[in-house]
């Protein structure tokens, strides 16, 4: 659980702003979102399979456009 310390002249508004970025930090917020509502074993599945799928494109994606900067940079060096 996170904590802070008010310091001396602080107005209670800037230590709550530095105590909900620090739970921001800490992925607090983000566990109790996904804590809020349950969600079956399936279902905990098909959103792991989901995101490895969308991080598998994205890694192709730019494994792809790094392959295309390369040759387009050795075709410019053959030209000059």
């Amino acid at each position: 659980m996170p904590g802070i310390t008010v310091k001396d002249r602080e107005s209670i508004d800037d230590a709550i702003r530095r105590f909900k970025r620090e739970c921001e930090r800490n992925g607090l917020i983000a566990e109790l979102k996904r804590r809020d509502h349950f969600e079956s074993p399936t279902v905990r599945k098909k959103k792991k399979m989901a995101e490895a799928a969308r991080k598998k494109r994205r890694k192709e994606f730019k494994a792809r456009t790094m392959d295309r900067k390369r040759v387009d940079s050795k075709s410019k060096a053959k030209r000059r």
